[in-house]
């Protein structure tokens, strides 16, 4: 479920276009303006304002607000006005350019988005970075993490409620042995990470739990540090259970030494239109307090209020 809340009575996108571009006069942009009509419009409203203010004004909204704003409460409303299939080209782009993130961000990706979601990034990433996001993986990655990044970007999974059983327990033994014989980057435990539909896949984990008496995942921590398992038990999470991956994401950015403001502001404008009120629920549950507390104990200003604004109150 999404968090955002839209009013009964929006607006016609021409007038908040010409609102937008009021806000940008004078000395300094009235974010409070700013924040009241893009955190509270869906992503097809957004992306008509965005087009109606290039008509009338010659310039496109992304450009004016570049320049009209700062810091992290910029790259929050930026993110955010983004067309999510552009959004996410431009993060997995972002991503291969930083060292300790160029496996997780494109992994979460694929793993979270609809097969057609996905498919619309790649069209974006094409016509953005005039290459594909498969190539870029695959050259800023390597060896296991490279076997096992390359096949998930490419997936188009089957998305249908059906299940096969009998696979199910055939490919639980499958997950099984080659656990055992630590042999994880084996090619069928890969395939079947990569390509089963995300129904097939969970039948497959569960009958794994039954069958062999642990989690697929507890079984993948037998080398905590080991970058390829990080990697595989977070794509399995993000295949099967969502609201989890994120709500440790969010835990990690805000619990810490100095906040991760790019980790916290990628889950909430990426997950605030599908499914941020599950996230508030298992953070919650998780760590006992809610999540609008935590991010309000952990940013300030104008960020403060778009990311409040995005992740609504605890009861929303």
């Amino acid at each position: 479920m999404a968090t955002i809340k839209v009013p009964p009575s929006v607006p016609s996108p021409a007038e908040d276009a010409e609102q937008l571009q009021k806000a940008f006069a004078g000395w300094g942009a009235n974010e409070g303006l700013i924040i009241s009509i893009l955190a509270h419009r869906n992503a097809a409203q957004r992306k008509v304002i965005r087009r109606m203010y290039a008509e009338r004004y010659g310039e496109d909204l992304l450009k004016a607000l570049d320049k009209e704003l700062s810091g992290d409460f910029e790259r929050s409303v930026l993110l955010w006005t983004l067309d999510p299939a552009e959004r996410d080209a431009f993060l997995s782009n972002e991503a291969t350019k930083k060292s300790t993130s160029s496996s997780w961000l494109p992994m979460e990706i694929a793993c979270t988005r609809s097969s057609m979601e996905l498919f619309m990034v790649k069209q974006a990433y094409h016509a953005r970075y005039k290459k594909s996001l498969e190539e870029d993986v695959a050259y800023h990655t390597a060896g296991d993490i490279r076997k096992l990044l390359v096949p998930l970007v490419s997936t188009f999974r089957y998305e249908g409620p059906e299940v096969n059983m009998t696979l199910a327990r055939f490919e639980a033994k499958i997950l099984h042995e080659k656990i055992q014989e630590k042999a994880y980057n084996h090619d069928e435990l890969i395939r079947i990470v990569t390509t089963r539909s995300k129904a097939q896949l969970t039948a497959t984990l569960i009958h794994y739990n039954k069958e062999f008496g642990n989690a697929i995942n507890k079984d993948l921590k037998a080398d905590p540090n080991d970058e390829f398992l990080k990697l595989l038990r977070s794509a399995i999470k993000c295949l099967t259970c969502p609201e989890k991956h994120f709500e440790k994401v969010l835990r990690l950015a805000m619990n810490k030494l100095g906040t991760d403001e790019w980790a916290l502001t990628r889950v909430v404008t990426t997950r605030a239109e599908v499914d941020m009120q599950q996230i508030k629920e298992q953070y919650h549950k998780r760590n006992g307090v809610s999540l609008d507390r935590a991010i309000a104990n952990e940013t300030s200003g104008d960020y403060k209020k778009m990311l409040l604004a995005l992740v609504g109150p605890e009861d929303a």
